[in-house]
């Protein structure tokens, strides 16, 4: 490939890492090469240097120098069909047409690959080819330890028309999360600004910044205490209007209650953990409801995880007497 090209990142490709979207769309490119653009600046993102691990947004543009022979066009995998990632991806699904697949996506499956991750959505898709023999393509995301409602489309067409949905925020995506301690006031909006920030430890992780920071989005989620435990615990409901990297998690934390095992953001120090206690992050993407391709609506619940209906079953959470038309009241502000 002769001269600089400027590529958008696509509505799929949203929060997808910028060492693995070069691996998508120029195989041929060495890592060892790739990791030696990037850090001399060749590779830019909205005119911005960035690193490897970078998450790109939809709509950015990234700047790819002359790299020689490397394709312009992705080239297409060899399809290989897995019989067992065939059957899970079939004992998780909630939903299926032609168009698309929702599952329920267990806690503690990355939807996408990354540094030790071999095993996720991303790569169980290969084996679901459509009629065109195309691997269905991811169009929004969860977090590893999140579980709960992750819409898949099965075609380029309804790929790009969810993209549109999401991102004119025409979805509703309904969160269940417990919390530690309860929200005051009981019912509100979130609204304020973060940031992906380095830590003491190196890490990288989303944080609550002024408006004018470097990198800082506007975040903004609805929440209301559908119950609590005592005082000491809640059963939170969350709506996110914006769909920021560890959103409700860092929304949760911000009130002072933080969301339970939540091995980044759960700041109460010398916090008792009762033994009884469901292991693993706890929130789940409880429901989805979105228009389909053909004008009518999808509306999709996800029943809870185990460790999550553990912790339900010991507070005495009863989601059998919680009526779905409750979470209307989370749009008003």
């Amino acid at each position: 490939m002769s001269g600089v090209q400027q590529r958008t990142v696509s509505a799929e490709e949203e929060n997808m890492r910028l060492d693995r979207w070069f691996s998508v769309h120029f195989p041929d490119l060495p890592f060892s090469r790739l990791q030696r653009i990037i850090r001399k600046g060749e590779v830019r993102v909205n005119k911005g240097r960035v690193k490897a691990n970078t998450r790109l947004s939809a709509g950015q543009i990234i700047r790819v120098p002359p790299i020689g022979d490397a394709p312009a066009v992705p080239r297409e995998p060899k399809i290989r069909i897995i019989e067992k990632d065939v059957q899970l991806l079939a004992d998780l699904t909630l939903y299926e047409d032609e168009s698309i697949l929702v599952i329920n996506k267990p806690h503690g499956l990355a939807v996408q690959g990354g540094t030790n991750t071999k095993m996720h959505v991303d790569k169980l898709l290969e084996s679901i080819p459509n009629k065109k023999g195309e691997k269905p393509r991811l169009v929004h995301r969860l977090d590893r330890d999140t579980s709960g409602c992750l819409l898949i489309a099965k075609t380029r067409s309804a790929a790009s028309h969810f993209g549109g949905v999401f991102r004119s925020r025409s979805a509703r995506k309904i969160y269940w999360a417990v919390t530690a301690y309860v929200p005051h006031p009981k019912q509100g909006k979130l609204s304020c600004f973060v940031a992906r920030q380095q830590t003491p430890e190196g890490d990288e992780q989303m944080r609550v910044v002024d408006q004018g920071v470097d990198g800082a989005q506007h975040s903004v989620t609805h929440y209301s205490v559908t119950e609590d435990a005592g005082g000491k615990f809640a059963w939170v409901t969350l709506k996110p209007v914006t769909g920021r990297t560890h959103q409700l998690r860092v929304h949760m934390a911000e009130l002072g209650t933080p969301i339970i095992n939540d091995p980044r953001y759960f700041n109460i120090e010398n916090w008792e953990k009762p033994d009884d206690l469901g292991r693993g992050l706890h929130l789940h993407a409880r429901r989805l409801a979105l228009p389909l391709p053909n004008g009518k609506q999808l509306d999709i619940t996800a029943p809870l995880p185990p460790h999550m209906q553990k912790t339900f079953d010991m507070f005495g959470f009863n989601t059998k007497y919680y009526d779905p038309k409750d979470e209307e009241e989370l749009d008003k502000d």
